[in-house]
C-alpha cells in the first residue's frame, strides 16, 4: 500500500508538470493567432504565476484544515478548467481570464505534496517526485508539437486537459491509500506555525531569496527557450522549435533521476552545489554554440540537468533545518517566493529581449544561477549546517 501511495504521489507531480511547459512551446504560433507582441507571453505567464503565489500562501492554512488528498483533487480540477479554457480562447483577454484557475490549481498542491513528502519520506523520494514533474513538463511540449503538425495549438491544450482528467480520475479512486500517514499528519497539524512566526527563524528569508533566484532562471527558460531557437534562425520548422520547449524539462528530469539515486549518500547540500556547477557549464555551452542547433539543444539539457536537484533539495531540508513546526509555512513561503520569480522575471526578460534580442537569454539565466548559490550558501551559515 505504501509503495502504491508513492506511485500516486508521483503521478500527481506528472499532472503538476503538464501545464507548465505548454505556453512556452506554443507561444511562437499563439502570438500570431492573437496578433500581439512576443512579450505578451510574459503577461499570461505572470497571471498564472500570480495566482499560484496566492494559492501557495494559502497553503499553510489549507494544510491545517484539509487533508493533502483533498487539496490534490481540487487543484487538479482547477488546472483542467484552465487548460480547457485556453483551448477555447478566442482572444488574448480570454487567456488572461483562464490563467486564474490555471494558476490557482498549482500553488497549493505543490506546497501540500512537498510538505507531505518532506515530512514522511527520504530525499531520494523527494528528487524522484520532482523528476516526475519534469516528466509531465516534457510530455506536454511533445503533445503540443504533434498538435501543431496535425491540427492547431488549441488541440494541444485540449489533449493535455484529457490527460489531466485521467490523472484526476486515478487520484479520486486512490483516496483510501492516504490513510497510511494520516495519524502523523494530524499530529503535525496541531503544532504548525504561521507565516509571520516562521519568517523570524534564522535562514528562512535567505532561502526565500534563493528560491526566487532559482525559479526566475528556470521559469525564464521554460517560457523563452523555444523563442530563443526561433531567434537563432537556423532553418528549423515550427514543430521542431516547439519541441525545444521540453529541453529544460528533460534536463530537469534527468538531473532528478540521478539525484534520486545519490542524494541519500551525498546529502542535499552537496547536490545543490554540484547541480549549480552543471547549470553554469550548460550556460557556457549555449553561449559557445549559437550556430549549432544540436549543441545548443545539448546546452539547454545540461542547464536543466544542473537545475534538477536544486529545488527538491532545498525543500527537503526544510523540516530538518527549521523544524516540523515551521516546515509547512516555510515550504508555502518558498513556493510563493519561487512563483514571484516565475511571475515577474520572465516578463522583465520579455522587455529586455525586445530591446536587445533574444540571444541575451543565457546571460540572464547566468545572473540568477549566481544569485541562487550566493544566497543558499549564506543560508547554510545562518542555519549553522555548514560542515
Amino acid at each position: 500500500m505504501g509503495s502504491l501511495l508513492i506511485a500516486i504521489i508521483y503521478l500527481i507531480f506528472v499532472s503538476l508538470g503538464l501545464p507548465d511547459s505548454l505556453l512556452g512551446s506554443a507561444w511562437p504560433v499563439m502570438q500570431h493567432t492573437f496578433n500581439v507582441p512576443s512579450s505578451y507571453a510574459g503577461y499570461v505567464s505572470m497571471t498564472v504565476a500570480l495566482m499560484t503565489i496566492i494559492s501557495a500562501l494559502l497553503s499553510p492554512m489549507l494544510i491545517k484544515r484539509l487533508h493533502t488528498k483533498y487539496i490534490v483533487i481540487i487543484s487538479i480540477a482547477l488546472t483542467i478548467l484552465g487548460l480547457f479554457g485556453f483551448s477555447f480562447s478566442e482572444s488574448y483577454v480570454m487567456l488572461l481570464l483562464f490563467s486564474v484557475p490555471y494558476g490557482l490549481g498549482a500553488g497549493a498542491v505543490d506546497a501540500a505534496v512537498n510538505h507531505y513528502v518532506a515530512n514522511h519520506y527520504s530525499g531520494s523520494v523527494m528528487n524522484f517526485l520532482h523528476c516526475f514533474y519534469g516528466l509531465g513538463a516534457v510530455i506536454s511540449p511533445i503533445i503540443m508539437g504533434e498538435a501543431l503538425k496535425v491540427a492547431h495549438w488549441n488541440q494541444g491544450y485540449q489533449w493535455t486537459a484529457y490527460v489531466q482528467a485521467g490523472i484526476l480520475a486515478v487520484c479520486i479512486f486512490s483516496l483510501p491509500l492516504w490513510k497510511k500517514n494520516q495519524a502523523s499528519e494530524a499530529e503535525n497539524k496541531e503544532e504548525t506555525a504561521g507565516i509571520r512566526e516562521s519568517l523570524k527563524v534564522p535562514g528562512v528569508v535567505l532561502t526565500l531569496i534563493a528560491f526566487f533566484a532559482y525559479c526566475s532562471g528556470e521559469a525564464t527558460c521554460f517560457l523563452w527557450t523555444a523563442s530563443y531557437f526561433k531567434g537563432l534562425e537556423l532553418g528549423n520548422t515550427d514543430a521542431q522549435i516547439a519541441v525545444t520547449g521540453s529541453l529544460i524539462f528533460g534536463g530537469l528530469m534527468l538531473g532528478r533521476i540521478i539525484a534520486g539515486f545519490i542524494t541519500n549518500k551525498l546529502g542535499d547540500k552537496k547536490l545543490i552545489r554540484i547541480g549549480i556547477i552543471f547549470e553554469l557549464a550548460g550556460i557556457i555551452l549555449v553561449l559557445l554554440s549559437k550556430s549549432s542547433f544540436i549543441l545548443s539543444c545539448v546546452g539547454y539539457v545540461v542547464i536543466g540537468t544542473g537545475m534538477g536537484p536544486v529545488y527538491p533539495a532545498i525543500q527537503h531540508m526544510a523540516p530538518e533545518n527549521f523544524g516540523k513546526k515551521y516546515s509547512a509555512a516555510v515550504i508555502g513561503m518558498q513556493m510563493a517566493a519561487a512563483y514571484t520569480g516565475s511571475t515577474f522575471m520572465p516578463v522583465v526578460f520579455g522587455q529586455i529581449q525586445e530591446a536587445v534580442g533574444i540571444t541575451v537569454l543565457p546571460f540572464y539565466v547566468l545572473l540568477f544561477a549566481v544569485l541562487n548559490i550566493v544566497f543558499i550558501e549564506w543560508a547554510y551559515k545562518k542555519c549553522k549546517i555548514s560542515k
